[in-house]
């Protein structure tokens, strides 16, 4: 579903495994087994997200640092 963002920006609602929800803008660089390893445009970090735990997304709107 996310291999066509890569090296792009999309928003996504995100559930952690400690069923915390934040809204993230993230830059995709690579997916593999459902694991999508991100730049967060909030933190400036590199970060691993499992595509599972998605809630939601959408393709970014420009490269600002707070999903909108």
């Amino acid at each position: 579903m996310f291999k066509n963002y890569m090296e792009q920006t999309i928003e996504i609602i995100y559930e952690d495994r400690k069923g915390n929800i934040t809204q993230r803008k993230i830059q995709i660089h690579s997916i593999r087994d459902h694991r999508i390893r991100a730049t967060c445009l909030e933190t400036g970090k590199p970060r691993v997200f499992n595509e599972h735990n998605i809630l939601s997304w959408r393709p970014g709107k420009g490269r600002g640092t707070h999903a909108s």
